[in-house]
């Protein structure tokens, strides 16, 4: 099952333009490594899902992920073929929206080699331009 809330205030949002760069959200915490987007965009459930499975695949049992994005915008759309009129289609998926520097994952327990071996599967899933960044020392 893919990642959407239990309940929304407003079933159907509107579109909205994505401008800046996060100021939340764009650093690395929970983990040691993470990937941060370099590009604005929405970023689906089921990608988010798909990338989970692939880091989860490649770790086993020896580090954990932290996924730190999460699809709270209904995505809209009317089916084919249908004519112009009667009102707004039905919520088609869920997507996370994400500005340029949100940290999308992070991964804690395994070696800079290997995270960024697992992230390199992960950025080939995403429909944004992604980096790998580490945690600084404070």
């Amino acid at each position: 099952m893919a990642l959407m809330p239990k309940r929304v205030k407003h079933r159907k949002s509107q579109r909205g333009r994505i401008k800046g760069n996060a100021t939340r959200g764009n650093t690395v915490v929970f983990g040691d490594f993470g990937i941060q987007s370099l590009d604005a965009g929405w970023i689906k459930a089921t990608t988010i899902e798909a990338g989970r499975i692939a880091a989860q695949q490649y770790v086993r049992g020896e580090g954990k992920l932290y996924i730190r994005i999460f699809p709270d915008k209904s995505v809209t759309s009317t089916p084919l073929e249908t004519r112009m009129g009667k009102g707004k289609g039905e919520p088609d998926f869920w997507a996370a929206v994400v500005k340029p520097g949100t940290i999308l994952y992070e991964l804690s327990g395994v070696t800079e080699q290997q995270a960024k071996v697992c992230f390199a599967r992960l950025a080939s899933k995403m429909p944004v331009k992604v980096r790998f960044v580490s945690r600084r020392s404070a």
